[in-house]
Formats: C-alpha cells, sequence, structure tokens
C-alpha cells in the first residue's frame, strides 16, 4: 500500500501495472481489497489505482460528514495529486455515485468511464427497489448475524456456496462506530447533476443476477448519456468484480481500448483512419 496528501486527507491506494492511468472506486461496504483479483485481470493494460475512500480501509480522514461532492472531490484530488492529468475511471455501487458526480463536476480528469452495478445520483435507493431494500436494510441492521441472508443481496445464492471466503468482504470491515455513521449519511446529502453533463465516453455494466440494484435500473443511465454504451453479465450478481473478475475485466478492457466516434474524427482531422468505426453504442 501506498500513501498520498490529496484535498485534505491521507488517502491509502494500491498500485498495479502500467500503462493509461485507471482508477478504480468501490463499493459502501468495501475498500480496496474488493479489486485484488479484479486489478490483477487488468495490470497488463493499465497503471490500476484501487483507494480506499474515506472512513474505509487505511485512509485517514477529519471526522466531519461529507456527501458525494467531497468523495468526488477526492478522486479529482488524488488523479491529480498521483501526477496525472487524466484517468480512467471504474465505479462499481456506490462507488459509481461517486464518479458519476465526478464526470460531471471535474470532467477534465475523467478520460473515459465505467458505471458498474450502480444508481442514479439523486434517486432514492429504497425507491429502486421498494420490494427488496426494506429487507436488506433489516438484515444489515442484524449483522453479523444475518450475514447468510444479507449477502445473497451481493452474489448469488449458489456462489456463495462454492466460495464462502467470499463473505470477507463484510466480516472483513473494520470501520469503527464514528465511521459507519458517516458513510452511512453520505447519501442523505443533498445533491444535484444532470447526467446529459457527463462528456466522459462511459459504459453501463450490469450483472443479471443483481438483487440490490435491479439491473434495468443501472442501465437506464445510459439513457441519460450521450452515445454511452451498455453490457450485461449473465450469471453475475452485484459484486462481478469478486464473483468473476475475469467478464467483468473483459468488458472493460475491451471498451477502453476501442475506438470512440470522437476518436475516429480526431484519427480523421489528423489524416488518420478513414470511415465509420462499427461500433455498437
Amino acid at each position: 500500500m501506498e500513501r498520498i496528501e490529496a484535498n485534505g486527507i491521507s488517502i491509502s491506494f494500491k498500485r498495479s501495472g502500467e500503462g493509461p492511468p485507471l482508477v478504480l472506486l468501490h463499493g459502501a461496504e468495501a475498500d480496496h481489497a474488493m479489486f485484488d483479483a479484479f486489478a490483477a485481470r487488468l495490470a497488463p493494460h493499465f497503471t490500476v489505482i484501487a483507494y480506499d475512500q474515506r472512513d474505509s480501509g487505511a485512509t485517514r480522514n477529519p471526522a466531519g460528514r461529507c456527501g458525494l461532492g467531497e468523495l468526488a472531490d477526492d478522486l479529482s484530488a488524488l488523479i491529480a495529486a498521483l501526477g496525472f492529468e487524466r484517468a480512467h475511471v471504474f465505479g462499481t455501487s456506490f462507488g459509481g455515485a461517486i464518479a458519476q458526480v465526478a464526470a460531471v463536476r471535474h470532467s477534465a480528469r475523467i478520460d473515459r468511464l465505467v458505471l458498474a452495478s450502480t444508481f442514479r445520483v439523486g434517486v432514492s435507493v429504497a425507491s429502486i427497489n421498494p420490494d427488496g431494500f426494506p429487507r436488506f436494510a433489516e438484515l444489515r441492521a442484524k449483522l453479523p448475524e444475518s450475514l447468510p441472508a444479507f449477502a445473497e443481496y451481493f452474489f448469488p445464492p449458489s456462489y456463495i456456496a462454492s466460495q464462502p471466503q467470499a463473505l470477507g468482504i463484510f466480516t472483513g470491515n473494520k470501520r469503527d462506530a464514528g465511521q459507519r455513521e458517516r458513510r452511512g449519511a453520505v447519501l442523505a446529502q443533498p445533491i444535484a447533476i444532470s447526467l446529459a453533463d457527463i462528456k466522459a465516453p462511459t459504459l453501463v455494466l450490469a450483472g443479471r443476477e443483481d438483487r440490490l440494484i435491479p439491473p434495468a435500473h443501472t442501465l437506464s443511465l445510459a439513457r441519460e448519456i450521450a452515445a454511452a454504451r451498455t453490457a450485461v453479465i449473465d450469471g453475475v450478481g452485484h459484486v462481478g468484480t469478486i464473483q468473476d473478475p475475469a467478464a467483468v475485466a473483459g468488458q472493460v478492457i475491451a471498451f477502453l481500448k476501442s475506438k470512440t466516434p470522437k476518436d475516429i474524427v480526431e484519427e480523421n482531422d489528423h489524416g488518420g483512419i478513414q470511415g465509420g468505426s462499427g461500433l455498437s453504442l
């Protein structure tokens, strides 16, 4: 692990690989370690930065409450502090909400954007999943006794049965009471953005078996983002980067290395490749 000071906090992060920078934003219950297997698949192609957000992992920050805006500012400051002008950004679940805000507030820092198994900023998570979320909240309040049922919102039961060590994402959480309270209050802080203001080429990615954030809701984000692409991974639940890191990495690598309409225009302007890209947008 490395550490760097940015935006008034001490950010802990893990760096691997080489190539264009790609920053990974973890979910609400996790820290950078949720990306260990995923980052290993990406490292042959990118300089991968997996960092701990405020009140997560080994990052150290003031005890005051913050919202998605401050977390997006942290991301932008981290990219700059690491010496990069801009970076690709992958955000999953809660991390995807941070990434949406960063792509609007700090567009100059975002190269390409991947939003995975996430929800639209400004929409109540309870309203997204009105049938499942009350039960999810009830189980969360009863952890660790409720862990087996709680985990099924993140992973299909068959995966939990074959890979029980995956539950370490929940049992390994070392947040104290203050950190848990502040993390739980982030989404209550008011913020409004227009996804139409996202200019970065964007991939919206969902697991077909996601019980926490319905895939249809995640994919609906693409309708508000110009020329966004979508992909669905069969058999995968909410935490695809752990359940099937190879499949998620395959989608991410293909997207980040593909040509976009903007690339084609720039190549044409410089006397490069002529004609259409052949991409499905």
